[in-house]
């Protein structure tokens, strides 16, 4: 008794018996992989021109001659062999960067090369004539296949020619033509190859760190609507049942057993999500959105038209479909939600209207579509990625409206339907 007036005491709810969840044993997502780590598998391009300047060794012959004495002004021989030297390293390391072998400048280099060796093989002749293959080997290293054919054909013609204009023998000339032209062109098929392997690899690291990026957005994105749905059709469970409890502590229980069931139903979920089978059904989906709005005493209006739709199109509309009812549980304070399932001949367009307050008033509405949090802009992603839409903001007559549509393919719906394929939903 307080102050002369009856107090009213709740009944006391009985005791249930202890929920004991099993454990959740999320995965570890893969770590990204390192851009442009070297694989130690796959033989990669060389790594710098140093590979390239053995190849000076064809010139000792020449260097032989001009410390001997045996070649005509040796002081014009020697400031040849310097400059020849000079622009071939030079080249060669330009040859192994993308940006410096394309540019004006490198192209210039192997010119002025090209016009130093036809220089010293006319006025020296014998072992100057090395420097043939040497040239050609710069070409190839750096022109691969921009005018690669022309340029090597005409210095294997023009070693040939000197070197018999020098009277050598005729297979001598001929030995050294193919010398030439065997340079060029495997040096330029090896670097080409070796880049090309160089761009797979490349490419491969970034597939896989795509891979692992999608991989890590479809796990937040997935966690993120299945969590927010379940979590808020517990909150509203809960009040619920400590509303009906003071007065009906029947539909209390099953408010607290629909409580119990929504959690491993949650728990059954995120295995399905971590593992990427999950494939949602419109019809459950539905038939939760009804409870969960029901709970929350908004009145539910669900119609369906059309025919059955593929199991792909109907996971995409429950996700649809539970983050709507999701935000208009938590956020609209809604009296009325109706949710229309149209399909139509090759599209099938869903939309979740409500009576609520529609869009708070500190989010002001910018011209055009609005997406709403990071649920609705998954969503759009996702339903983009399958050529289809995704459209949120005010509804005609206030509150708010959710609105998808999706291409449908009738062949893969009747094919899953002669499979006997289960939608769970009734169609009007």
């Amino acid at each position: 008794m307080m102050n002369g007036e009856n107090e009213t005491v709740a009944p006391s709810l009985p005791k249930l018996p202890e929920l004991k969840l099993p454990e959740l044993k999320l995965p570890e997502l893969p770590e990204l992989p390192k851009r442009n780590a070297r694989d130690a598998d796959l033989p990669g391009p060389p790594a710098s021109g140093y590979t390239l300047l053995p190849w000076l060794l064809m010139g000792l012959g020449a260097f032989s001659n001009l410390v001997q004495g045996r070649t005509a002004n040796p002081w014009v021989g020697g400031a040849g062999l310097l400059a020849f030297n000079s622009l071939y390293v030079t080249v060669a390391f330009r040859a192994f960067v993308k940006e410096k072998r394309e540019s004006r400048t490198t192209l210039v280099l192997l010119a002025a090369m090209a016009a130093v060796t036809y220089g010293l093989t006319l006025g020296y002749g014998d072992t100057w004539l090395f420097f043939f293959p040497l040239l050609a080997l710069a070409c190839g290293a750096v022109l691969r296949d921009r005018g690669l054919g022309l340029a090597i054909m005409t210095l294997a013609a023009s070693a040939g020619a000197i070197s018999g204009a020098e009277g050598g023998e005729v297979w001598d000339n001929v030995t050294l033509a193919y010398g030439t032209f065997l340079s060029g062109m495997v040096t330029a098929a090896v670097l080409s190859l070796s880049q090309t392997v160089r761009e797979l690899r490349d490419t491969r690291q970034e597939l896989a760190r795509t891979a692992v990026e999608k991989e890590r957005l479809r796990f937040s994105r997935d966690l993120h609507d299945l969590l927010g749905h379940t979590l808020s059709v517990i909150v509203v469970k809960s009040e619920a049942a400590r509303r009906l409890a003071p007065r009906d502590l029947d539909a209390a229980l099953g408010q607290v057993a629909d409580i119990e069931s929504v959690g491993r139903q949650a728990l059954t979920e995120i295995r399905e999500a971590v593992t990427g089978y999950r494939e949602g059904s419109l019809g459950t989906e539905l038939d939760r959105a009804r409870s969960a709005l029901l709970a929350a005493e908004v009145e539910p209006v669900v119609r369906l038209s059309g025919p059955p739709l593929p199991s792909q199109v109907e996971a995409l509309l429950g996700w649809v479909v539970r983050e709507a009812v999701t935000n208009v549980v938590r956020h609209s304070g809604a009296a009325r939600c109706e949710i229309v399932v149209d399909g139509a001949p090759g599209r099938v367009r869903l939309k979740i209207t409500d009576d609520g307050r529609g869009v708070p008033s500190e989010q002001p509405v910018a011209p055009g579509p609005r997406i709403g949090g990071t649920g609705l802009k998954g969503l759009t992603e996702r339903l983009a990625a399958a050529g289809g839409s995704l459209e949120a903001g005010p509804g005609p007559r206030g509150g708010f409206q959710v609105s998808a549509e999706l291409p449908v393919d009738p062949l893969d719906a009747e094919l899953e339907a002669e499979l006997g394929t289960e939608h769970g939903v009734a169609r009007g």
